[in-house]
């Protein structure tokens, strides 16, 4: 993992996988500057708090960064216990926006990591939906296709980590032959952290005991962010477009 003296963005940064991959990353080198809605505990080398739910918000939060960065890794998150409007703005629409206005700043041959979540994984259900969202460009855009195709609250979570999957994996071509910049998803499982029982809450008891039987454990923040921050560095500087599942082997066991 080569990612000494690498300005790395991350949103999410004060909890959770966010905080952990900001520790590993500085730890090896890297200047990490955080974005969270949440004031930060932890030593960072910058930080810009901001509500990543709207345009306005995250241009303020763009105009904060540096002119140039060479990794943006989206954490930042809401469980699917949140109003599903405000997990499409922040889990999607908001991620999407925050991209694009980023990347102007990326170096060629730097990187974007997307968090994803095995809940995306059935996007091949929905794989011509998720593309025509896709192909709606930028925030208000993404919004009206939405209004005009409601997400039941239900299955919000998993819509929009399906789209980001989709998203990611349609858009990162055209970003690596132009830009040099690649981007992937890391797709974690069940993870220890602050937001774990709304996931318990979301899927319903029955859902968390089926899955209970096919899994270890579920994972540490800290097994999720080195697989993060090897996507970050030059070691992986020849993928782009996957989605790497990081789940203790969760997802194998449904084929």
């Amino acid at each position: 993992m080569t990612v000494q003296g690498k300005t790395i963005l991350i949103t999410g940064a004060c909890s959770g996988i966010g905080a952990e991959t900001a520790r590993l990353l500085r730890m090896r080198g890297a200047r990490v500057i955080g974005i969270d809605r949440d004031d930060p505990n932890l030593s960072l080398d910058g930080f810009v708090k901001a509500d990543l739910s709207t345009p306005a918000a995250i241009d303020a939060a763009v105009a904060q960064l540096p002119a140039q960065v060479d990794a943006l890794c989206n954490i930042a998150g809401v469980p699917g216990t949140a109003p599903a409007k405000l997990v499409g703005e922040v889990n999607y629409l908001g991620l999407r926006h925050l991209t694009e206005q980023v990347l102007p700043r990326v170096a060629r041959g730097g990187s974007i990591v997307n968090v994803a979540s095995i809940l995306g994984a059935e996007w091949p259900q929905r794989v011509n939906e998720h593309k025509a969202l896709a192909q709606a460009k930028g925030f208000e855009a993404g919004a009206h296709w939405l209004r005009d195709h409601p997400v039941p609250q239900a299955t919000c979570y998993q819509y929009f980590k399906e789209a980001l999957i989709v998203w990611s994996a349609v858009q990162s071509q055209e970003w690596f032959l132009q830009h040099g910049v690649r981007m992937n998803c890391v797709a974690p499982g069940p993870v220890f952290t602050p937001i774990l029982g709304d996931f318990v809450t979301m899927l319903g008891a029955e859902r968390v005991q089926a899955d209970a039987r096919r899994m270890l454990r579920p994972g540490f923040a800290d097994e999720i962010a080195p697989v993060i921050a090897w996507l970050c560095g030059d070691a992986s500087r020849w993928v782009s477009g996957a989605n790497i599942p990081v789940d203790g082997g969760l997802a194998s066991t449904y084929l």
